[in-house]
């Protein structure tokens, strides 16, 4: 990854996205640009506006901490973003580092049989890729297109921008498009020098004119709750709570997990989905399924 030009295009981005309103500063006549300018960047953060050029084209060479936070709040980072220049400072100065997990993707057995215990709920591990690497029957039937039976799990990302079925199973397609876009390049600034990583991208980025548009937005966010529409194809459409949990002991491989609200009908839907998953042969969707 070319670290300066990260730097650049998130600097930049950042910087038109805070209005001098929400800045506080006074404007006066017609401006050219939506946001703020160098001049009133460098002015918030107590910088030169020679040093805070620099910064801006990448060249982070002996910026301290003290200096990335006072340009954190002048353009109003959040805690996402704040860690994201920190990563990318680090990179750009030969600091960085690669928090890879295991070469060969390995689910310790342990984090199977946990996976495996919590039945009455949809669980899927997978990688800073987004790769699917492990899943109950229950994750699996949730999310059926990303487990086709005769092939490997699908990466999910992928699925989300180059699988045409995804527009139709998830409503709210454009924001979880957009939220895997910004996990994503999260991702990319704490692991600058991951290859796979950097293929995935790669990749996305020539198979999909949208996830380039968004890419280049710059946009970081964690996404590790929440709640997701889906219409999948047994049960019909439900929305599901979300949870994503970390593994200490595996590091790089988190636990995505799904639950409905007690007493609505998503919860019947999932009730539904687990009778489904139970049957000895589960292959063809119940007809009637769960409709709002």
């Amino acid at each position: 990854m070319d670290t300066r030009n990260e730097v650049q295009q998130f600097l930049t981005a950042a910087r038109g996205r805070v209005t001098p309103e929400r800045a506080g500063i006074a404007t006066y006549g017609i401006r050219r640009v939506p946001g703020l300018r160098r001049e009133e960047v460098a002015q918030l953060a107590d910088v030169s506006i020679a040093y805070y050029t620099r910064i801006e084209r990448g060249d982070l060479r002996g910026v301290s901490e003290s200096v990335l936070e006072g340009l954190a709040r002048a353009l109003h980072l959040d805690a996402a973003e704040r860690d994201h220049l920190h990563h990318l400072a680090r990179a750009a100065t030969g600091g960085g580092h690669s928090r890879r997990v295991r070469a060969d993707d390995t689910v310790p057995e342990r984090v199977h049989q946990l996976i495996e215990t919590m039945q009455d709920v949809p669980v899927i591990a997978s990688n800073h890729l987004r790769d699917p690497l492990a899943s109950n029957a229950l994750g699996r039937a949730l999310f059926p297109h990303l487990f086709p039976a005769d092939s490997a799990p699908v990466n999910t990302i992928e699925y989300t921008f180059l699988d045409p079925r995804a527009r139709s199973f998830y409503p709210d397609w454009e924001t979880v498009a957009r939220g895997a876009v910004s996990s994503l390049r999260l991702t990319a600034g704490q692991l600058p020098d991951d290859e796979a990583l950097r293929s995935l991208i790669d990749r996305l980025l020539a198979e999909s004119p949208q996830f380039g548009t968004w890419w280049v937005g710059q946009t970081v966010r964690t996404h590790t709750h929440g709640a997701k529409r889906i219409v999948h194809p047994v049960v019909g459409e439900l929305t599901l709570g979300f949870e994503v949990l970390e593994v200490p002991s595996a590091p790089g491989i988190r636990l995505a997990t799904y639950q409905a609200e007690p007493g609505t009908p998503d919860a019947d839907a999932l009730d539904l989905l687990r009778s489904w998953t139970a049957q000895p042969s589960a292959a063809e969707p119940v007809p009637g399924g769960h409709q709002r």
